[in-house]
């Protein structure tokens, strides 16, 4: 079998701020959960941080070069929340903006496609003290940055991906406790941050297209297959709850179709809803 890429697939590379930039208290820049997470002993390989990493935040433009001389025609890259309003909302740190729309100039410039992600983990620390993604406020504050953003580049980017894999903001955050903010088995506030993630795409969609018209906008979700280990009832039940938990639990309310049922009623037994799905506000599912 001859198998091809198609004629108009584009050739890319991807990055997340908190992984390349480094710069984390340079030019008005607040703190992110990453920062605080990371600077916590016990929660990272050998106790690394993103102050430094690659400091692409110096050297963008000759990151920027490279990219060009791999003939690269793509780069999707992450806008740090904290870099663009240090406390999660209000004021408005300019230097932040700046930086993102130089790096946009200088892709366009030498013909590579910049393909923005708004949200890849780094929530401003200030909103965590708040409460964080299980708090409806945080959803909000998101729909005000994304605005900012929208506002400041859309003319320029016409490809927008609102967030980074909100499975992992959810429970590697909240239920397992690997990722930031560090919590463990805290499933209602991990149900809570899934809607109010999923919420704040919705939002984030509308403001993007105002600011940005014709631009491609989606999240990126993440998913795993899950195939029973037999054909017991038993483990296909164990395989569609985990397709429930790790897929569907995103993708049927961005399609319309609520949270599955299935999944509701088994985080019900379990305890993890010990209110239902109160935090589901009238109109929250439409805005999805």
């Amino acid at each position: 079998m001859n198998l091809q890429f198609p004629k108009d697939f584009i050739w890319g590379v991807s990055t997340s701020a908190y992984q390349i930039e480094g710069a984390h208290n340079k030019d008005g820049r607040g703190e992110s959960v990453w920062d605080r997470f990371s600077h916590t002993p016990g929660t990272t390989l050998n106790g690394d941080t993103g102050d430094i990493a690659a400091d692409h935040y110096h050297r963008w433009r000759d990151d920027v070069a490279l990219m060009k001389s791999l003939g690269l025609k793509a780069y999707r890259f992450s806008v740090a929340w904290p870099r663009i309003l240090p406390q999660g909302r209000g004021a408005v740190n300019q230097a932040g903006l700046d930086f993102y729309s130089s790096l946009v100039d200088a892709l366009l410039e030498a013909d590579i496609q910049p393909f923005l992600t708004l949200y890849h983990w780094d929530l401003p620390q200030a909103l965590e003290d708040e409460g964080g993604w299980p708090v409806r406020s945080t959803a909000d504050a998101f729909a005000e940055y994304a605005e900012v953003v929208a506002r400041a580049l859309g003319d320029r980017v016409k490809h927008w991906i609102t967030h980074n894999e909100p499975w992992c903001s959810a429970f590697l955050g909240y239920e397992q406790g690997v990722h930031a903010p560090g919590f463990k088995n805290e499933w209602p506030n991990a149900l809570r941050t899934a809607h109010h993630v999923l919420l704040s795409h919705g939002w984030a969609v509308q403001a993007i297209r105002a600011h940005s018209p014709g631009a491609e906008v989606g999240a990126a979700l993440n998913h795993e297959p899950a195939e029973p280990a037999s054909v017991s009832g038993t483990d296909y039940q164990a395989a569609r709850r985990y397709n429930g938990y790790y897929s569907r639990w995103f993708l049927d309310p961005i399609y319309g179709r609520h949270y599955p049922a299935d999944m509701v009623a088994w985080y019900t037994d379990q305890g993890h809803l010990p209110n239902g799905l109160d935090y589901v506000q009238p109109g929250d599912m439409d805005i999805i």
